[in-house]
């Protein structure tokens, strides 16, 4: 796994080094914070196994707003930019974060990227962060809510698998619905079942990027999050302790 954080090897990285690290982190994740909040942008970390779709879900929500919002995204990936050019040729800003063996990004990585992006012209900031269902959920980027695509093409059980993901989940993306006829071993039940039982307040989507069902809904839950963040400024409180 990751060589920077020693996820799954206690040995390389001991629990007092980790420790350290995250308060690091933490403190550049609170430093990215202040910079959303004064420039009223909304910062949402989208996590997921590779291939989960969610570059696919950010090309179809540029297509749905269409040009309603102004959108920006981060890439991370361990190597290429070749999710950011995707992005790009949907009409929106984004530039790609190269993390070469790290499998996540953390708050400096992302502060880092902002320099490269015209970040405080944009009403939503998207943090593609590395495909991953382990490392993400540990970071604390500064983001406004974290956002899972779970494909139904990876079974059932992730949820039960990969608790601690999901449980950092304010909302799940199923993602690539159009394939259920041909996966009738599926049930989406089941998979909700399995978030009800890790996640906090579940709360899952159905989602389609080809066919673009459940995009508008997607699009619905952004604009609240966006009316909650308005509000929790107008208040001086924060949406998330």
């Amino acid at each position: 796994m990751c060589d920077v954080c020693g996820c799954g090897d206690t040995s390389v990285v001991p629990v007092d080094v980790h420790e350290r690290i995250l308060a690091g982190n933490d403190r550049a994740a609170q430093h990215n914070r202040e910079h959303f909040r004064t420039h009223s942008l909304v910062a949402v970390n989208l996590m997921g196994a590779p291939g989960a779709g969610k570059t696919a879900v950010l090309e179809a929500t540029a297509r749905a707003l269409g040009g309603q919002a102004r959108l920006g995204v981060l890439a991370g990936d361990l190597a290429t930019d070749n999710d950011a050019a995707r992005i790009r040729r949907a009409g929106i800003v984004a530039e790609s974060i190269t993390t070469g063996t790290a499998c996540h990004l953390d708050a400096e990585m992302v502060h880092h990227g902002l320099h490269r992006l015209p970040w405080r012209d944009l009403d939503y900031l998207f943090i593609e962060n590395v495909g991953n269902l382990v490392c993400p959920a540990i970071y604390d980027l500064g983001q406004e809510a974290n956002v899972v695509a779970l494909s139904v093409t990876e079974g059932e059980d992730k949820p039960v698998k990969y608790p601690t993901i999901f449980r950092k989940a304010d909302l799940v993306l199923l993602t690539k619905i159009d394939l259920l006829p041909a996966l009738p071993e599926i049930r989406v039940r089941t998979i909700e079942e399995n978030l009800e039982a890790v996640m906090l307040r579940p709360a899952m989507l159905p989602v389609s990027a080809k066919t673009g069902d459940g995009i508008a809904q997607w699009v619905q839950w952004l604009r609240g999050v966006g009316h909650r963040r308005s509000a929790a400024c107008a208040t001086g409180a924060g949406m998330f302790p």
